[in-house]
């Protein structure tokens, strides 16, 4: 029984997150995703209690299961503070190439600039990541690893600016790169190891002694 309630929450929030990233929060209503979902409001409403809790719970599912891999990568003492970076990249390229939904939904939410409690609980949560990446870097200048000027904030933007221009920008980014970036295959074999080569290759000049 558990599991089956576990299934249908999942299901609605798969539901919930198309519907808001082709709608966005204000175009989306509980009413529609509740009826793509084949669920009744009562359940939608018992499981998230609003559409500002149900838009919340989409971007918790994605974001915190990536949470848990980051800080568990920086707490582990065996591993050099590049070979910390070197995985986020790899775990960060395959995450954001294979979630175009959720990306583009992510990018027209924090791209518009208001403040409100989504947005800021949005960001709160967002920060978590910034945060887990941010004390790798440090980490790295403290042992001596990594060059001691290196502007910490604007090589985090790095990782995610390149990312945003990329796939959130395709009309720009498919005839500069030459391929169809919205092509599932051509993303698989050639867009998400480009990806993560170059931002490897990149920060490994910028940051490494």
């Amino acid at each position: 029984m558990e599991k089956e309630k576990i299934d249908k929450k999942d299901h609605i929030l798969d539901v919930a997150e198309k519907v808001f990233s082709e709608l966005g929060f204000d175009g989306a209503s509980t009413r529609m995703i509740s009826g793509e979902a084949g669920v009744n409001m009562a359940m939608l409403n018992y499981y998230f209690g609003s559409k500002e809790g149900l838009f919340i719970a989409v971007f918790e599912r994605k974001i915190t299961s990536f949470q848990d891999i980051l800080q568990n990568i920086g707490n582990d003492e065996s591993m050099s503070s590049w070979d910390k970076m070197d995985a986020y990249i790899e775990i960060y390229g395959n995450k954001v190439v294979s979630n175009n939904c959720f990306q583009k939904l992510l990018y027209q939410e924090m791209g518009m600039n208001r403040r409100t409690d989504i947005s800021d609980k949005l960001r709160s949560i967002l920060m978590i990541n910034v945060g887990e990446v941010k004390k790798i870097l440090l980490e790295g200048i403290a042992k001596g690893e990594f060059k001691k000027d290196i502007d910490v904030e604007m090589a985090i933007a790095t990782i995610y600016g390149t990312k945003n221009f990329i796939i959130n920008t395709p009309l720009m980014s498919t005839p500069m790169l030459g391929y169809d970036i919205q092509d599932e295959k051509v993303m698989d074999e050639q867009l998400k190891p480009r990806i993560k080569a170059y931002m490897k290759n990149l920060l490994k000049a910028y940051i490494l002694n």
